[in-house]
């Protein structure tokens, strides 16, 4: 199975801010779209960056309330992960345990076309080895 997959199935949408944004304004972004990460792209379709709720809380550890006031460039992840649409997810999800990531953004071309959570990810993993399971089963109780 591929990301394209599950883009398919949950929607292509991505939540995007541009990095001279405040965290004031990303954090009610967050919450309004309940998601936990936004893609940092000034033109909306190129990954800069990514700003997760973890990135907020080590800036809340660092400067406090004062947080709310800086910059989403100030505190996002620049060295980000992305994925295609044809990586399996079985690879994307060695990746996302192995560096402990929960979002990643899928790139097409240079261009941003989704975003992928751990949860997806996952959710996807065990309905496939659920329809492997159920397909054992059938062959086993015609055997």
């Amino acid at each position: 199975m591929d990301v394209e997959t599950i883009l398919d199935l949950k929607g292509h949408d991505t939540f995007t801010i541009a990095a001279d944004a405040k965290i004031a304004d990303a954090v009610a972004t967050l919450k309004t779209r309940g998601v936990g990460a936004l893609v940092v792209s000034d033109d909306g379709s190129h990954v800069d960056g990514i700003l997760s709720e973890r990135d907020i809380v080590r800036g809340l550890a660092e400067l406090g309330p004062a947080v709310l006031d800086e910059t989403v460039g100030r505190l996002m992840t620049k060295q980000v992960f992305t994925c295609a649409p044809e990586d399996s997810t079985v690879s994307v999800m060695a990746v996302m345990s192995g560096r402990r990531l929960r979002h990643v953004p899928v790139v097409k071309d240079g261009v941003l076309c989704g975003m992928i959570s751990s949860g997806d990810v996952m959710k996807k993993r065990l309905d496939e080895i659920g329809a492997e399971a159920e397909e054992m089963r059938r062959y086993i109780a015609t055997a």
